[in-house]
């Protein structure tokens, strides 16, 4: 059977040894992966001759894909060679090129695969009808979200690099800011529970930012334990971490800290547009948003920069809301829930880690921060949306006695209240959205266009 050949070429707005570094670092393939790829990395080991990456993908059913880099220039190119997988021959050649023109403060970035599709004459079928539009989809996103983080690295760091602590750095949002992180050549430092409170110090010590994420997830049935652990994670654990910070030498204090805090501060406000300056609500998520936030006030009196992330619904196919919404979604069985008429603010995870990013680095920026994209939508006009994306019906409503039954408290507080949000602080300090709209933001992560 004949080879094939595919091949994406783009114009990248950054030095070639700014671009090729960033392939070599780790996160990179985290980054290009696109998000309705369900690819997981098991093993990577480099990008020099030699060395291999394992992957699981779904090919169509689940299987490992293994392959083994060659042909590596530093500066210019690498190949990966596939040893086994899906296809009957896979060599993808990685070139990050001078353009024509010499211009040093850009680039080429040329991709370019040879490829033998598997099971003779029906692997040729199956590619000219969709394996070649799955590839193509794949490569455009990959140059479009290169050529946005080297825009993105330039704007916030400008040259600039940094060691980042993190708690919580195996959750989503922690794994989606490493890799962010390390591509742009800052040092990203995971921190560690010593025991059911307090943090390893160690880890801390001397890094420039701390970002703390560790926290009881939400979205669970609330039962006394978990109403104790959900508060517990947040305010008591901030707390001691604050303190912790206060009995270290300022030289080895970072300078900055980003602490997680969540809408539900405001508690469920209708259709009221709620910005930064507005009052903390009533329930148990608002008093919880309340307690966390002052938790921080340790930190900033001894002279740390405090940021508090006021977070919304963070959306990405591989984790959060939407990953629980789509099978069902998937299977034309959404619908609203209850009435449907309670606010919904969202942010693409992107956009979230973009702007973790703009709060470090804008040194004017302190107190609490809205992350929440600037359309908030209601729960009837999310979920139209995200049926008429995956060109699904939506005619099953969730009855609100039916989440009350599954869900305790947490129906009424997180699923069936809402909170109408501006990013106020955000765009008032120059920050732009990737996604601001949320049908453009869903056809993006579920690769829908």
């Amino acid at each position: 059977m004949f080879k094939r050949r595919f091949e994406k070429v783009t114009e990248i707005p950054a030095p070639q040894h700014e671009v090729f570094a960033w392939h070599t670092r780790p996160g990179a393939f985290e980054r290009l992966t696109p998000p309705w790829d369900n690819t997981k990395v098991l093993e990577f080991g480099g990008i020099r001759d030699g060395e291999r990456v394992t992957l699981r993908v779904m090919a169509p059913w689940p299987r490992k894909w293994v392959a083994e880099h060659e042909d590596f220039i530093a500066g210019l190119q690498f190949k990966d060679r596939q040893v086994s997988g899906p296809f009957s021959e896979w060599v993808h050649t990685h070139r990050v090129e001078p353009t024509l023109d010499g211009n040093a403060l850009r680039c080429v970035m040329r991709d370019s695969i040879e490829l033998k599709p598997p099971f003779g004459p029906l692997g040729s079928l199956a590619y000219a009808l969709f394996i070649r539009k799955q590839i193509k989809k794949m490569f455009d996103h990959r140059h479009a979200t290169l050529v946005a983080d080297m825009v993105d690295h330039q704007n916030f760091t400008r040259g600039r690099s940094l060691t980042v602590a993190i708690t919580g750095a195996s959750g989503m949002l922690g794994r989606a800011l490493s890799a962010f992180l390390s591509t742009g050549g800052h040092q990203p430092r995971p921190v560690a529970r010593r025991d059911g409170l307090t943090f390893d110090l160690d880890a801390i010590a001397g890094a420039d930012v701390l970002v703390h994420l560790a926290g009881e997830p939400i979205a669970q049935r609330w039962s006394e334990d978990v109403r104790s652990r959900i508060h517990r994670s947040r305010v008591d654990r901030t707390r001691l971490l604050c303190e912790q910070l206060s009995r270290m030498p300022q030289e080895a204090r970072p300078r900055v800290m980003l602490s997680g805090s969540a809408i539900g501060y405001y508690g469920n406000r209708g259709d009221s547009l709620l910005t930064e300056d507005s009052a903390a609500g009533e329930g148990f998520l608002a008093d919880v948003g309340r307690e966390w936030e002052a938790a921080t006030q340790t930190a900033t009196d001894i002279g740390i920069r405090v940021v508090n992330l006021r977070t919304g619904i963070v959306l990405h196919p591989r984790g959060g809301a939407l990953k629980k919404m789509l099978p069902i979604f998937k299977m034309g069985l959404g619908g609203r829930l209850g009435r449907g008429d309670q606010y919904m603010s969202w942010i693409t995870l992107d956009d979230h880690i973009r702007a973790m990013m703009h709060a470090i680095f804008d040194r004017k920026m302190s107190g609490p921060v809205n992350l929440v994209a600037p359309e908030p939508v209601t729960n009837r006009e999310f979920t139209k949306t995200l049926g008429r994306v995956l060109r699904r019906p939506t005619v099953f409503p969730a009855p609100r006695f039916a989440l009350r039954r599954a869900f305790g408290g947490m129906a009424d507080e997180a699923l069936l209240a809402g909170q109408r949000v501006e990013p106020m602080r955000l765009t008032g300090s120059g920050f732009t959205f990737r996604q601001p709209h949320l049908e453009q933001a869903l056809r993006e992560l579920l690769g829908r266009p």
